[in-house]
């Protein structure tokens, strides 16, 4: 599907994060707040995460498509979305990534919405217009940020989490930065590598191995934007070399390495997550 729109400039853009107090295990928030809103046309790169983007403008004004797939208005992003491209003429957004253990719980769906980009109103129904409503209505970043930490708070306490041992090959996935092995995370949690990988995939939405490689290219993907050439990436990552890097990037996104490089939303990853991701 053909761009529609210019590539964005952040020079133009206001971010706004939670104060450290605000934020929730697992789930973060950044809201976008653009001075001098146009249509723009921008490449969204994969994400360890399942991410809601709710517009705040009003009128449908954000567009997520796929090759197959256009969504107009709030969207939720599952993981491994392939090839997704992001504008329109939204104003105001706000942006929230749940890893994929608090999303199920928050979501309650994160295992069909996997490779998969719908509509907010198809995952929570009334409540997604009542929700953007409040959200548009309220007088600053902090009070959004507020708005959105307590609805989800009350579905993380009122939903079943997943099985313990799920969570724990979650995070040591993202603390190796993909490189836990699957048979040593059952190893570490006791159970038999088949039980872990059926019931990591029935709860997530995607097997450990794949999740794994999701986390890897998440790491190469910053580093690739910090600068870093792809052979050292390659190296530094843990894949076999250049050419296994360029075909995970493909995989992933449909990009090139030198094209996730220079990715729009991998530049302002700073300011607007400035909690590593590892810490999940």
């Amino acid at each position: 599907m053909p761009p529609t729109g210019a590539p964005l400039d952040w020079s133009l853009v206001d971010i706004a994060v939670p104060r450290p107090s605000g934020r929730l295990p697992g789930i973060s928030m950044a809201g976008f707040r653009h001075r001098a809103p146009e249509s723009v046309d921008i490449a969204m790169v994969a994400h360890p995460s399942v991410t809601l983007l709710v517009d705040l403008s009003g009128g449908g004004g954000l567009v997520h498509r796929t090759p197959c797939r256009e969504v107009r208005g709030s969207a939720v992003t599952g993981l491994l979305p392939g090839d997704l491209r992001a504008g329109g003429r939204a104003s105001e957004c706000l942006q929230i990534r749940l890893d994929p253990a608090a999303a199920a719980a928050v979501l309650g769906m994160t295992t069909e919405l996997t490779g998969a980009v719908v509509s907010l109103a198809d995952v929570w129904g009334r409540e997604a217009a009542r929700t953007e409503d409040r959200l548009r209505a309220a007088a600053s970043w902090d009070e959004r940020f507020t708005i959105a930490a307590d609805l989800i708070g009350r579905r993380l306490d009122t939903r079943p989490p997943v099985a313990p041992e799920v969570a724990f090959a979650w995070r040591r996935m993202r603390i190796s930065r993909g490189r836990a092995r699957v048979e040593g995370l059952a190893d570490e949690v006791g159970w038999s590598r088949k039980r872990l990988s059926a019931r990591f995939r029935s709860q997530l939405g995607i097997t450990p191995k794949r999740a794994a490689q999701l986390v890897r290219f998440d790491h190469a993907a910053r580093l690739l934007s910090a600068g870093h050439a792809a052979a050292g990436v390659a190296a530094e990552s843990g894949y076999a070399d250049q050419s296994h890097l360029h075909r995970e990037v493909r995989s992933f996104t449909g990009l090139t390495p030198t094209a996730v490089a220079a990715a729009p939303w991998l530049a302002i990853d700073d300011i607007a997550w400035p909690a590593a991701p590892a810490a999940f």
